[in-house]
């Protein structure tokens, strides 16, 4: 762990185990955390805050690109030590890599643009100065399926504003926490800025994030369930918090549009991540009359991924997290095929040769699903792609908007009236028309609904972490 400064052990010298989801094989070994050492990471963060916000806009801004620098150095590094504890495919471990630098360089320019206003006031001897300042100690939670660009989404607007932070890593993927740390305490962030608190009972630590009165934000990414309990306990405690929880996204596709190559972007966006993403499209609406090209096109590439070691050449479906995501897809998909779903392709648990070392789930396509499935009302987080046959524009955006979840979703059309009558229309934060990944340091990324409080990214993202502080002078 890392607290003031310091690499060290928990205070209670334990360990656990990090595991490669791919053999079950342990990687090493890491310190287990308990309150306790929340607490005194938290402490060490009140220390230091004081010494960070008074440093100008340009020294924290030096240090986040100077962090950008060796993160890019470091970037195969970094990616083989994501493929090794997450287990996705080295290519995408890799552009995971350079999106997670892009918010390090992002903010460090964020940085310098945040700017205060004078308001005129009503009396000819008053002025009004209204200024932003950080809003104190952030404690950040990130997780096991994106390790690095979490962190640095959190952890880098956060620096630049002149917060403090305290990070709990998921406890699946630590190793890529301390690889950030290594590189922020190598750029020049000063001891007590950056705190890591790594655990494998995240409970302690949460509690110790939303009960210390030394923390002034939390920011969460994870489960709506989760999230739910901790913004409702920060919230208690008066602390400011931002959410990025889970999705529920459609994926819809108009008469109007070539239902191939919406079929070939279903397909990469659906199996990203082997579907362990928060983005990812979890109902897929075609036109009654483009079934079967849809569905025979995405089958066709999805038989074609290959299962396996990120390490592979050629793999593009890595392992899921644990055996807890494996059960819950293989559940999910047994339920709609007992809800009368047809398995086009996939449906069943990878076990042939080193596919059993890991927790592998064939990329699956489904025909026939409807609302009686759980999956097609609860997020996957996995490699199965639901087809639902629809007719009406009315009625796909009311079905589409029938979720608690509002995070991400998807549009295939040529109709430009109909594209904006989508964006529009369509209750969720990010909205791709025509477009698989709507994303990017420089906009904001969030949801509505159940999917969170909050935006990361783009101008929106530091804001998160500033107070606006307003001065009345008289002269």
């Amino acid at each position: 762990m890392f607290i003031d400064g310091t690499w060290g052990n928990a205070t209670n010298g334990a360990v656990f185990d990090v595991i490669n989801p791919a053999n079950q094989k342990t990687i090493c070994s890491v310190p287990d955390g308990s309150g306790a050492d929340a607490v005194a990471a938290i402490e060490a963060a009140e220390r230091a805050l004081g010494a960070w916000a008074g440093r100008s806009a340009y020294e924290r801004s030096e240090i986040l690109y100077k962090a950008w620098q060796l993160m890019t150095e470091r970037s195969e590094a970094l990616a083989r030590t994501m493929t090794e504890e997450q287990g996705k495919p080295l290519r995408a471990a890799r552009i995971e890599v350079k999106y997670a630098a892009d918010f390090l360089l992002w903010f460090a320019e964020e940085a310098k643009r945040v700017y205060g206003e004078t308001i005129p006031a009503a009396r000819a001897d008053q002025r009004f100065i209204v200024a932003r300042q950080p809003v104190g100690v952030v404690a950040a939670i990130t997780p096991w399926n994106y390790p690095v660009s979490m962190i640095t989404r959190k952890v880098g607007p956060a620096l630049a504003a002149g917060c403090t932070v305290v990070l709990k890593p998921a406890e699946d993927t630590p190793l890529c926490a301390i690889e950030i740390f290594k590189i922020l305490e190598e750029a020049g962030v000063p001891g007590g800025v950056i705190n890591l608190v790594t655990t494998s009972s995240p409970a302690a630590v949460g509690d110790a994030f939303v009960e210390h009165p030394g923390v002034a934000k939390l920011t969460f990414t994870g489960s709506t369930a989760v999230g739910r309990m901790l913004a409702g306990r920060a919230a208690a405690n008066m602390k400011r918090v931002s959410c990025e929880l889970g999705g529920h996204a459609p994926f819809i596709v108009f008469e109007d549009a070539d239902p191939v190559h919406a079929a070939k972007g279903a397909s990469l966006v659906k199996f990203l991540n082997t579907g362990q993403a928060c983005i990812s499209p979890n109902r897929m609406y075609v036109p009654n009359r483009h079934l079967d090209a849809f569905t025979s096109t995405l089958s066709d590439r999805v038989q074609k991924m290959k299962a396996g070691s990120g390490f592979e050449e050629g793999v593009s479906i890595g392992p899921l997290v644990n055996a807890a995501a494996v059960d819950k897809v293989d559940a999910q998909v047994k339920d709609a095929v007992t809800g009368g779903a047809e398995i086009v392709c996939g449906g069943e648990r990878l076990v042939d040769g080193a596919l059993g070392d890991g927790f592998f789930y064939a990329p699956t396509v489904l025909g026939g699903v409807n609302q009686s499935m759980q999956i097609y009302r609860e997020e996957t987080f996995g490699p199965v792609a639901p087809v639902i046959g629809f007719d009406d524009e009315d009625e796909v955006l009311s079905l589409a908007n029938d979720t608690h979840y509002g995070l991400a979703a998807y549009v295939y059309t040529q109709n430009m009236a109909r594209a904006f009558r989508m964006f529009e229309g369509l209750r969720f934060g990010i909205i791709g028309i025509n477009d698989i990944n709507p994303t990017a340091a420089a906009v904001p990324f969030g949801g509505m609904k159940s999917s969170g409080l909050g935006r990361e990214g783009g101008h929106e993202g530091i804001d998160e972490y500033l107070e606006t502080k307003v001065g009345g002078f008289s002269i």
